[in-house]
């Protein structure tokens, strides 16, 4: 394939699909460049971290096929759109969750110890002992989850370690795999907010969790409450907390927030970043040498496993409930035109094809099944009609 890694990437990852025989062009893109990049060099797969890709982009590069973001989220990507241009889009989940989660921790403890205040007072020749000796201290206090990903599992395990209690929120938690966890359960976020003395987002940017953060979500939390994000800006309505931290002396660390500079260097303007009760960081989670080579190798096996399969590991824009009605079981010979009769018969009854999949059995005298799933009610002289193809050994339908 024809790979642009358009996003720094580990050179060791870059070597591993040159030696599988991609042709890789490395050409770290502004999201301006990528467009013509992907059309100027014929791009089949497209790798990126934390450049946009959009619709414009996906329209005009007409040979693209897979869009790989080496990291976990994927919303810097136009989904609808790639499902809409027939594009693969795939993520590397999992792989900077320990890089995530300790950072995370990271600004729990510095949110506690104020160490962000006690270097740049010092930096700047002020002596505030008195100010900073005055910590509360995490042993014993309740650290609130909200998503209990691979991540979220993580940043629990880690805090237990501290000595913090836990109490957890996620779609897919039960109160049996919170007690496996070692985790309380409660049965929504704003419990989560209610209960703690220190709350951390771990939930993907998606329409369910924007502004899963919001005014409600920040009243139930008592005074003084640390608030830490390290997921997306998106998941936070940043009204909602400035008036949190204003009003009921709530403390912020966020290493993600909405209208972040697309650039790597430049210019800071946000309505945060002089809160003197927030830190922000450069949204660094998953910026460790260990995450950027783990997500690297797992972006380089999905780009070869797809090249050489036709199966995009981690695809996220595939359906996953099909709305197919009827399953039409198709057993034949495996000849030259067999199938295209079959779809061609099909297509004449007005049924739209949603998957399908065919196999060949062993043998020297090939035989074959076609497992085709269709949209609309089949005619009753549908079966007739196929198993008059010549070389179409059987036919059998199911209603899905």
């Amino acid at each position: 394939m024809r790979v642009l890694i358009a996003d720094k990437l580990p050179e060791k990852s870059i070597e591993a699909l040159r030696q599988a025989g991609h042709t890789v062009v490395v050409e770290i893109c502004s999201a301006d460049q990528l467009q013509e990049a992907l059309v100027t060099h014929g791009i089949e797969s497209l790798v990126v971290r934390s450049t946009k890709v959009t619709r414009s982009m996906i329209q005009h590069a007409s040979s693209l096929e897979l869009i790989v973001r080496a990291g976990a989220g994927y919303d810097s990507i136009d989904l609808e759109a790639a499902s809409e241009f027939g594009v693969f889009v795939a993520n590397c989940p999992g792989k900077n969750a320990s890089a995530v989660a300790e950072l995370t921790i990271g600004l729990v403890v510095s949110l506690d110890r104020w160490i962000p205040d006690n270097v740049s007072d010092a930096r700047a020749g002020k002596w505030q002992k008195g100010r900073y000796a005055k910590a509360r201290g995490l042993k014993g206090r309740m650290l609130g989850l909200v998503g209990m990903g691979k991540i979220g599992q993580l940043v629990a395990q880690m805090a237990q370690g501290l000595g913090l209690e836990v109490v957890a929120w996620s779609r897919s938690l039960t109160a049996e795999s919170a007690a496996a966890f070692g985790v309380g359960f409660v049965d929504n976020p704003i419990q989560v907010a209610a209960q703690s003395d220190i709350v951390s987002l771990h939930v993907a940017a998606t329409p369910s969790t924007f502004h899963l953060a919001d005014r409600d979500f920040f009243a139930a939390m008592k005074p003084g409450t640390l608030f830490i994000n390290t997921t997306r800006g998106s998941v936070v309505d940043e009204n909602a907390l400035l008036t949190a931290l204003d009003e009921n002396g709530i403390r912020a660390a966020l290493d993600v927030f909405a209208d972040e500079p697309s650039y790597k260097e430049g210019p800071l303007t946000t309505q945060l970043h002089k809160h003197p009760s927030v830190y922000l960081t450069h949204h660094i989670g998953a910026s460790t040498a260990q995450a950027q080579e783990a997500t690297g190798d797992e972006a380089a096996r999905v780009i070869d496993t797809y090249a050489n399969t036709g199966v995009v590991p981690n695809c996220v824009n595939i359906a996953v409930q099909s709305v197919a009605t009827h399953l039409i079981t198709v057993r034949h010979l495996d000849k030259v035109g067999v199938l295209a009769r079959v779809l061609d018969r099909i297509r004449k009854c007005n049924l739209n094809v949603q998957e399908m999949e065919n196999q060949v059995f062993a043998g020297s005298m090939n035989a074959a099944v076609a497992r085709i799933r269709v949209v609309g009610k089949p005619p009753e002289e549908l079966s007739s009609l196929l198993n008059n193809i010549q070389d179409v050994l059987a036919v059998s339908e199911i209603k899905l």
